[in-house]
């Protein structure tokens, strides 16, 4: 079976069950754009520069600190070949999160952030932070997406935007932080002035957002056998 669970944290004193709430994040992109080594780089500090094109789905998490909360990131990375399109519903829902992910010097990739972001805003909820990521920034000599084209794009559709590198570690450990921080307070705020459910942001409780029945039908799934 092609999934993979992998468990770290940003400070070994965090224990693994140690959390105040757990929020779903997921990368999405073309192929070969980066987000496994950005997953890895971010929740291991590893790179593969021999990495594969991810078959199926891989998970990992990661605990940081935000505003005295420990914020537990469940990741969520899938191939972004057309062939894996089935494991769409099930690998969305609950996501808080996403970063979208590009690779600088391919401009197709950049052009399919518009398909990507609509299939995301189909399955997701409204309120979803979404960071706009352009990988591969160390290969700057090879740029094929100015940065404003992208900053301006991010700008009009609502998302952040950051470029990074995972080869280097350039703003990678920054951009997942900014949006897991940019979660928890959007949340709060819900929960403070009662826009939202009084019940999705319970203080001192966990959120686990994160349906084990969607897990296992994601591993179960023909579409992720290797």
């Amino acid at each position: 079976m092609a999934a993979t669970n992998l468990e770290t944290s940003s400070n070994s004193n965090i224990a693994d069950d140690d959390y105040d709430y757990l929020f779903k994040l997921v990368l999405i992109g073309d192929s070969g754009v980066g987000k496994t080594n950005l997953l890895s780089r971010f929740t291991r500090n590893e790179f593969s520069i021999e990495s594969k094109s991810t078959i199926g789905v891989e998970f990992a998490t990661k605990s940081v600190h935000v505003d005295e909360k420990i914020i537990k990131a469940q990741l969520w990375d899938t191939a972004g070949q057309e062939r894996y399109r089935a494991i769409t519903s099930a690998y969305y829902r609950g996501a808080v999160g996403a970063l979208l992910v590009y690779d600088i010097t391919r401009h197709i990739t950049f052009e399919n952030v518009e398909r990507w972001l609509k299939e995301l805003r189909d399955h997701t909820d409204a309120n979803i932070v979404i960071m706009l990521v352009g990988n591969k920034a160390d290969l700057r000599h090879l740029r094929a997406v100015p940065t404003e084209e992208a900053r301006s794009f991010s700008e009009r559709e609502n998302m952040f935007f950051m470029e990074t590198s995972a080869l280097d570690a350039t703003n990678v450990e920054q951009a997942f932080t900014h949006v897991l921080t940019q979660i928890y307070r959007v949340m709060s705020r819900k929960a403070l002035d009662g826009t939202g459910d009084p019940t999705y942001l319970p203080k001192g409780q966990s959120i686990d957002i994160v349906s084990k029945d969607d897990v296992t039908a994601v591993k179960s799934s023909g579409c992720c056998s290797g």
